[in-house]
């Protein structure tokens, strides 16, 4: 039988790419780390750990063996916080999510807190990467969260066991000041905003624009950077740049001219972060629904200018 106890070394040697260092991460002395590795290689009957001049290098079963002790490694963890959901006077549910993300929410908590009212709900803000990696720890049970073009926080078939659960497409809208050369329009392009100054709302979002800016021919003009999408808006309203916003971050002052942008027209798709679970978690799949219901209810309206 494997050790568990010497998969989490294999997996500290890994991480840390040496024998010493991953030592000094455990508190271990570098040779209990060297006897571990080598009665680990004893039990699979492979070698799978190499250690040269450059440090140590995984072979394909030792790779193998960090991918297990890693599903392990989360297994344990959401099981040590499901035990300490059941010691709980009340039971409790956490949720991840992407700051915008938090104004879904709200659409979906009645119909959550109707059906489950003994539950305490706590709400931990985090950008994708990171909710996914909560709730692969078992310090969330579920996550709110987002991509663009590239692949969504969760692949499928990722150990360990996380499932990604589409909610909606979020199109970007374009957001002009009062009095803007081209509120007037039903719909702009991006090349014609190339004379502006732009205020961002999400990294994100600055890597589009300045992909579609390279390939427009134009320079990106940064007025202002921020991480908040509101507090991006409160900057246009006071002149000092456009910007685009995803449709369930749109502010609701009317200060601001909301136009469509013409097509490529960039989108987020938002969706769950969920657990593959042996067991049901009734409150886990009573929010995940809840959030179905808003999330469809939102998307509705989606492609309408607001």
């Amino acid at each position: 039988m494997i050790d568990v106890h010497r998969l989490r070394v294999l997996r500290a040697v890994a991480e840390h790419g040496s024998f010493n260092r991953a030592a000094g991460a455990l508190l271990l002395t570098p040779s209990a780390v060297s006897q571990h590795i080598a009665a680990l290689e004893r039990t699979v009957g492979h070698p799978v750990a190499v250690r040269s001049s450059r440090g140590v290098t995984l072979t394909e079963p030792g790779r193998l063996l960090v991918e297990a002790a890693e599903s392990i490694s989360a297994e344990l963890d959401q099981v040590r916080h499901a035990i300490d959901r059941l010691t709980a006077e009340r039971p409790r549910l956490t949720v991840a999510t992407f700051t915008s993300g938090r104004h879904l929410l709200p659409a979906a908590l009645p119909r959550f807190v109707q059906a489950h009212p003994e539950v305490e709900l706590t709400v931990l803000e985090s950008e994708p990467e990171g909710a996914a990696a909560m709730v692969r720890g078992g310090a969330a049970d579920l996550a709110l969260a987002y991509h663009f073009d590239g692949p969504p926080p969760v692949r499928p078939g990722e150990r360990p066991g996380l499932d990604w659960v589409p909610l909606m497409e979020d199109p970007l809208w374009l957001v002009l000041p009062p009095g803007h050369r081209l509120a007037d329009r039903p719909s702009v392009g991006l090349a014609e905003l190339a004379s502006d100054r732009w205020v961002l709302g999400c990294l994100r979002t600055e890597a589009f624009l300045r992909r579609y800016a390279e390939l427009a021919g134009f320079d990106l003009r940064v007025a202002a950077s921020t991480t908040d999408y509101f507090f991006a808006q409160t900057l246009v309203a006071a002149g000092v740049g456009v910007s685009l916003v995803p449709h369930v971050s749109l502010s609701t002052t009317g200060e601001l001219t909301v136009v469509r942008i013409e097509p490529p027209r960039p989108a987020r798709h938002i969706g769950l972060v969920l657990p593959r679970r042996r067991r049901p978690h009734p409150p886990t799949q009573a929010l995940a629904a809840a959030l179905t219901a808003a999330a469809a209810s939102t998307h509705t309206s989606t492609g309408e200018r607001p």
